[in-house]
């Protein structure tokens, strides 16, 4: 299962996700989403995990808890919505 990871705090970096996630089962993968220009962190990631369960309880324990300083948001990624790419001047 793909789990959406929000409001996280711009230090945090994707092995401490990793290993946030880890206690619940296996983690697969693991990516911060970082501006293209900056490389600064834009507050979310994405995690992959083998086992839908342990994502599902991950889900439920970590949702609104607090990790370094900030509440955290996790659920269940959504696909990508398909957008028009904006023209570039």
């Amino acid at each position: 299962m793909n789990i959406y990871v929000g409001n996280l705090n711009y230090k945090v970096r994707e092995n401490d996700l990793a290993d946030l996630l880890s206690q619940f089962g296996e983690v697969a993968s693991v990516k911060v989403i970082t501006d293209r220009e900056t490389g600064r962190s834009k507050g979310f990631g994405f995690i992959e995990m083998e086992d839908d369960a342990a994502a599902t309880q991950a889900i439920e324990r970590l949702n609104g808890e607090e990790f370094d300083g900030r509440q955290l948001v996790i659920k269940e990624a959504r696909p990508r919505e398909e957008r028009p790419r904006r023209p570039r001047y």
